[in-house]
C-alpha cells in the first residue's frame, strides 16, 4: 500500500501554522518530534475526565488514573517486547534513565581499574553520567573510535573489550549523524565476555521497532518526545534479574512498602524506581503515540524516511561548498552538514526566516564535532510527516543562504 503522507500530515495540527509568513517546514524531529492529534486528544481526555494520583486512592478517579498509567506501562512492554511489565521503568526521559543505571547499577559495583566502554558517537547524556561514575569510583572511561564516515570501527571496539570492562553503553542511532550502530553485534561481542550492555535508543524508536529480546540488550532507554509523544516522560527497560539486584536511586512516596524511623522496606518492581507522583498524563500520551506509530506501520514509515533522506542528500550535494558530515552506509533520516563560509547558526537563522526549522550547533555531541574538526553542523532530520515539498523548501533556502553570504 502506498504511504499517504498527505493524510499523515493532516494528523499534525502544528503543520498548519506559518512561521515568518511562510508555511512551516519542520525538520528538527531528532530534537523533538511533533505530536499527532491522537496524542493531544488522549492527554486531553485524561486531564479532563480521569486525573487523580495513582496507586494510593480507592476512589473512582484514582482507580481510573492507575488503570491508565499501568495500561501505558503494558503498552510500552509490548512495544519493546519486554518479557514482563516489571522490566519497564518510567523516567523523565533517556537522560534520567541512563543516570538511573549509572547511579543504581554502576556506582555500587565499580572500583579502581574497572572500565566502562562507550563510543565516539555518543550524546552527552551517554557520556557525562559515566564520567561522574568514574570520578566517584576510580573506574576508567574507554572510547571506541569511529571512521571518516561516522561509523564505529568495530575491530577497535572489540579490541577494547577487556577483563576489566564492566559495562558497554552505546547509542542505537547517533543523534548528530544518523549513523545506525551494529548494536546486535556490539551486544553479542560484549555478552561473549560476560559484559552487560546499555543501549541509548532515543533516536531509534521513532525510526523502527526496538525489540529488546531480539537485541538481547540488558538496558534500553528512550524518550517519548522523540516518538511523537509528550516531553517529560521516558522509559528504562532493564532485565528483571538486574533490576532486582539494584538499589533504589531516589527515595520518597510510592517506592516503599513500609517506612519507620528504624528502617524502610522498598516496593517491588517496577515501582521501586519510581519515587513520587509520576507523569501520568505523559505516560498516557506515550501509549497513544505508540498506538499512532504502529498504526502507520513502522516499516512503511522507515521506507518513507529513507526516500526523503536519499532525495535530500542528493540535492544537498549539488550545493557548492556543502559538506555532508556523516556518510555511514546505514543511516537514519538525519542529514548533518556544513556550508563553506557560513556558520551553521547563520544558516539556521536564514532558514528560519524562510519558515524552515532545522537544528544547528554541536547537538550535545561535542566529541563528534571534534572528530570532524567542525565547531557545529546544521542538521535536518526527517519524520513520518515530512514530504518532498519540505525538501524543496530546504534546498531553496540553502541556495538563498549562499546568495546572502556571496
Amino acid at each position: 500500500m502506498t504511504y499517504d503522507v498527505a493524510r499523515v500530515r493532516a494528523d499534525f495540527p502544528i503543520l498548519a501554522r506559518s512561521v515568518n509568513g511562510r508555511p512551516l517546514v519542520y525538520l528538527d524531529s531528532a530534537a523533538s518530534a511533533q505530536r499527532p492529534r491522537a496524542v493531544i486528544d488522549a492527554v486531553d481526555a485524561y486531564e479532563t475526565h480521569s486525573h487523580a494520583n495513582v496507586h494510593r486512592g480507592v476512589h473512582a478517579l484514582s482507580q481510573a488514573a492507575t488503570d491508565a498509567f499501568e495500561g501505558a506501562r503494558e503498552r510500552v512492554r509490548r512495544f519493546l517486547n519486554a518479557r514482563t511489565a516489571k522490566e519497564i521503568i518510567f523516567t523523565r526521559g533517556t537522560t534520567e534513565a541512563i543516570n538511573l543505571v549509572a547511579n543504581s547499577w554502576a556506582r555500587p559495583r565499580l572500583g579502581p581499574g574497572d572500565e566502562i566502554l562507550v563510543t565516539r558517537l555518543e550524546h552527552h547524556a551517554n557520556i557525562v553520567p559515566w564520567q561522574m561514575v568514574c570520578a566517584a569510583t576510580g573506574a576508567t572511561l574507554k572510547v571506541a573510535p569511529i571512521d571518516g564516515h561516522g561509523q564505529l570501527r568495530f575491530d577497535a571496539y572489540e579490541a577494547l573489550l577487556s577483563p576489566r570492562t564492566r559495562l558497554v553503553a552505546t547509542a542505537h542511532i547517533s543523534n548528530a549523524l544518523g549513523t545506525i550502530l551494529p548494536v546486535a553485534r556490539i551486544t553479542q561481542a560484549a555478552h561473549a565476555r560476560g559484559i552487560p550492555v546499555l543501549l541509548d535508543g532515543a533516536q531509534a524508536v521513532p525510526h523502527g521497532s526496538a525489540d529488546v529480546q531480539a537485541l538481547d540488550c540488558d538496558f534500553y532507554a528512550f524518550s517519548a518526545h522523540k516518538l511523537y509523544g509528550p516531553t517529560g516522560i521516558g522509559v528504562l527497560y532493564g532485565r528483571e534479574a538486574l533490576l532486582r539486584e539494584m538499589p533504589p536511586w531516589q527515595g520518597g512516596g510510592d517506592m516503599i512498602l513500609s517506612v519507620s524511623f528504624e528502617g524502610t522496606t522498598y516496593n517491588d518492581l517496577p515501582w521501586k524506581f519510581e519515587a513520587g507522583t509520576p507523569n501520568i498524563s505523559g505516560a498516557v500520551g506515550l501509549a497513544a503515540a505508540i498506538d499512532y506509530v504502529e498504526s502507520l506501520g513502522p516499516a512503511a514509515v522507515h521506507q518513507h524516511e529513507q526516500n526523503l533522506l536519499a532525495k535530500a542528500t542528493a540535492a544537498a550535494l549539488g550545493i557548492p561548498g556543502l559538506r555532508v558530515i556523516g556518510t555511514a552506509a546505514d543511516k537514519a533520516a538525519v542529514l548533518s552538514f556544513t556550508v563553506e563560509g557560513i556558520h551553521p547558526h547563520d544558516l539556521g537563522t536564514i532558514l528560519d526566516h524562510e519558515g524552515v526549522a532545522i537544528r544547528t550547533g554541536h547537538h550535545c555531541a561535542m566529541p563528534v564535532m571534534e572528530f570532524f574538526d567542525v565547531p557545529a553542523t546544521a542538521r535536518a532530520s526527517f519524520a513520518c510527516y515530512n514530504d518532498d515539498a519540505d525538501i524543496d523548501r530546504l534546498i531553496g533556502a540553502l541556495h538563498q543562504a549562499r546568495e546572502v553570504f556571496g
